[in-house]
């Protein structure tokens, strides 16, 4: 991860977020799979939905906006191409009738200390 301040800042969205869902009752069964698209966040199962979220993380100075705005048309289908990847690849995942496009903002104070986590189910 090295000095970069912004994947710092990621990584800690990423895991206030994994720490959200197994608290709303799912396992994150993947986390940061990577693929020639990009990296898909997290993948997380209830017992009978397969959640992909994608993490977006911000500080509360506002400079870049709300974190869910960040997820848009060309981000979700990048999302649903990595997905397909992930179901195609992954033959020990859980099987579910249900598969979710989650979009989770995550917004930290200037010290780095959670103030938000915005959870939208179905976002796309």
């Amino acid at each position: 991860m090295g000095d970069d301040p912004r994947r710092r800042l990621g990584a800690a969205g990423e895991r206030a977020a994994a720490a959200h869902l197994e608290r709303c009752g799912y396992a994150v069964v993947d986390r940061n799979y990577r693929t020639r698209w990009g990296e898909l966040d997290l993948v997380a199962y209830d017992g009978r939905v397969i959640a992909f979220c994608e993490v977006k993380t911000r500080r509360l100075d506002g400079r870049a906006g709300p974190p869910l705005h960040a997820v848009g048309p060309a981000k979700q289908a990048q999302v649903r191409r990595m997905a397909s990847r992930w179901l195609a690849e992954r033959r020990d995942r859980p099987h579910a009738a249900i598969l979710r496009f989650d979009a989770i903002g995550v917004t930290v104070d200037a010290a780095g200390r959670l103030v938000c986590i915005e959870h939208l189910e179905d976002a796309f």
